[in-house]
């Protein structure tokens, strides 16, 4: 199988500052009155062999909670740490696995949720039968705080079935009714390609319930995503193989709390024919009105690596015609994130590479996905794996990883958005 793949530590903890405002600019409308404000850089270095990661989440009062995994000499360990506020510092990290839990190390950073002090983290396990001729097997787990991150419950299976194959490629989402939904990848049917599995959580992550299968056809190594809107309404995206080897992003939504889903919807109809896995998730977000917003990575039929947005009105059962956002000649796009706020305000995030340079750029839109900002470079060495959220007041939390040899630099910086300019509880 060809596989696309990002690349990817003893902690010295410093925090380096950065404060900066920059006007927006749009390609397509005036620049507005405000500035987009950015906070000071946090950085964390690590001297291990290998960081995956990190994912980051702030809440409204502005605390930053990050997690990844590390691999240092033979062993594996899943960390959460967070701040109290937006400028830091970023508090001591914590480990969350057990001793005697080996992470899976060939994937994304673990999925994190958070709500008030409650922590969620969904990550693989090696799995404990793991044979040379099935290498990528593994367990999903589900790992808790109860009290902020200052200490995990031992994790819990999420995954029902025994088999020896892989459950990842996970996303982790906490309804507004406080429901934790999980979605993943799961080869458990032995098909040709794998499926796309989700399950719930009613009690706070205590237990999980049955596995339920969404799709078939699952592009094995393209991640999941989740988000819900403030009705409830419950969606998932993935990447869909269709005949002919066409790859497809796609969304489901529930109406039930997660118990039934809908036939998947093509988002953008790319036609891109690839035989294999791009390695390359979609990303979804809500605002308030319930218009869903899904950004994602194809290369068409024109084979020309692209990230494009599309927004959907009717709960995803049509999308807007795809927009391009990336617009740098000569470089490869690639790891496209986004976080969304209720008034409809859009940051995305991702790498733009090229032979020499390595990059993280950021676009924003402040009128529900109409236009948006030039993308505008965020790293100071070469940087990678871009991950962000937004809370309900624009503020943004971003974090990568940088290239700082000898050590794995992992970056956190907020960025406070202008008011929207197209409000979405006024939009028609």
């Amino acid at each position: 199988m060809n596989v696309r793949k990002f690349r990817t530590k003893k902690l010295a903890w410093m925090a380096g500052i950065a404060v900066g405002a920059v006007a927006l600019a749009s390609t397509a409308t005036a620049t507005p009155e405000s500035p987009i404000v950015f906070g000071p850089k946090l950085t964390t270095d690590h001297q291990v062999r290998a960081v995956v990661g990190p994912s980051v989440r702030i809440d409204d009062e502005g605390r930053i909670s990050l997690a990844w995994v590390e691999e240092d000499k033979d062993r594996r360990t899943v960390f959460y740490a967070r701040t109290e506020q937006p400028r830091g510092p970023i508090g001591t990290p914590v480990k969350v696995n057990q001793s005697t839990e080996a992470p899976y190390m060939r994937q994304e950073a673990p999925a994190l949720a958070v709500a008030g002090d409650d922590i969620f983290l969904t990550w693989a396990l090696t799995h404990p039968k793991l044979t040379t001729d099935k290498p990528f097997s593994n367990e999903l787990r589900l790992s808790r705080s109860t009290d902020g991150g200052k200490t995990f419950l031992p994790s819990i299976l999420v995954n029902d079935d025994e088999q020896i194959i892989g459950h990842s490629f996970d996303s982790l989402h906490v309804a507004p009714d406080g429901v934790v939904h999980m979605a993943w990848i799961d080869g458990r049917e032995g098909k040709k390609e794998s499926g796309t599995f989700v399950t719930r959580s009613t009690d706070h992550g205590r237990t999980v319930a049955k596995n339920l299968k969404v799709d078939d056809n699952t592009c094995v190594c393209c991640r999941t995503s989740m988000t819900s809107s403030p009705d409830g309404t419950l969606y998932v995206a993935w990447r869909k193989v269709l005949p002919g080897e066409l790859r497809e992003t796609v969304v489901a939504r529930s109406t039930d709390r997660g118990q039934t889903f809908t036939v998947p919807v093509i988002v953008g109809h790319d036609k891109w024919q690839f035989p294999g896995c791009p390695h390359r998730p979609a990303s979804v977000g809500t605002d308030q009105l319930g218009r869903l917003y899904v950004v994602w990575y194809t290369e068409g039929v024109d084979e020309t690596p692209s990230i494009f947005l599309a927004y959907s009105d009717d709960r995803g059962d049509s999308f807007s015609p795809k927009q391009k956002l990336n617009i740098s000649k000569g470089t490869f796009p690639d790891h496209p994130q986004m976080a969304v706020d209720p008034d409809g305000r859009l940051v995305i995030v991702w790498e733009e590479q090229s032979p020499v340079r390595r990059e993280v750029v950021m676009s924003v839109s402040l009128d529900r996905g109409r236009t948006f900002s030039a993308p505008q470079k965020l790293n100071e060495k070469k940087g990678q794996t871009p991950s962000l959220s937004m809370n309900s007041k624009g503020l943004a939390a971003l974090a990568w990883m940088e290239h700082a040899m000898p050590v794995h630099r992992m970056v956190v910086q907020t960025v406070q958005l202008p008011a929207a300019k197209v409000l979405a509880r006024q939009d028609p």
